[in-house]
């Protein structure tokens, strides 16, 4: 059963608990960690390229000469493809490339994730983050506290007191935010440390179990 030292938010250690062996000890599996990576970058994309085909540019509506007898291949109408200025031909359109997979593939990929960050010592407990006030300066005296100076992803339980938390560090640029319902493997991946608060971390090893 994997253990770890929680600390308070001046750094300093109170205790240790134990991990859920089935969410922060596992062995990684790769592929779903792949899959979940492809499908939520996919889930960004926009999708609001559109170019005009034939039937949406401007003009175009007489033929620009009779049908036989010219010499020239018979055409209906100068907006075709071919004609510069004529619309385009099989051209993107706006469209959703998002598309979802199993959810089990899904949470083994978070579990994978956790499993990978806690085996490099890349997980932090802290018993809880508490600021009376809602001010950036009190929050990264957190952070130096507890020796984070990379980028940070902080979860809480969302029955937790983390709005003045959030207000405080929402400004800084190496720092991100969410909830144990809101974990994503794409946040996770692209910071170096994940700090749980102790409720959340309990949480998280009850609901991805």
């Amino acid at each position: 059963m994997p253990k770890i030292t929680v600390v308070n938010q001046e750094g300093k250690a109170l205790h240790k608990i134990e991990l859920a062996e089935a969410v922060f000890g596992i062995e990684p599996n790769q592929q779903a960690i792949f899959d979940t990576v492809l499908m939520q970058r996919a889930s960004m994309r926009q999708g609001t390229h559109d170019v005009k085909n034939k039937r949406e540019v401007r003009g175009g509506g007489k033929k620009p000469w009779r049908q036989k007898g010219t010499g020239r291949a018979r055409t209906g109408s100068i907006r075709n493809p071919q004609w510069r200025g004529g619309g385009s031909a099989f051209g993107p359109t706006p469209r959703s490339y998002a598309y979802r997979i199993n959810r089990k593939v899904r949470r083994l990929a978070v579990k994978s994730v956790l499993s990978e960050k806690f085996a490099e010592n890349a997980i932090l407990v802290v018993d809880q983050v508490n600021l009376s006030t809602p001010k950036t300066k009190d929050f990264v005296q957190v952070q130096t506290a507890l020796k984070l100076v990379k980028n940070t992803l902080y979860v809480f339980n969302s029955q937790e007191d983390w709005e003045n938390a959030y207000l405080s560090m929402r400004n800084l640029p190496n720092v991100l935010f969410t909830t144990v319902e809101g974990l994503n493997l794409f946040d996770m991946m692209r910071v170096q440390n994940i700090v749980f608060t102790e409720a959340a971390v309990k949480v998280a090893g009850e609901v991805l179990a």
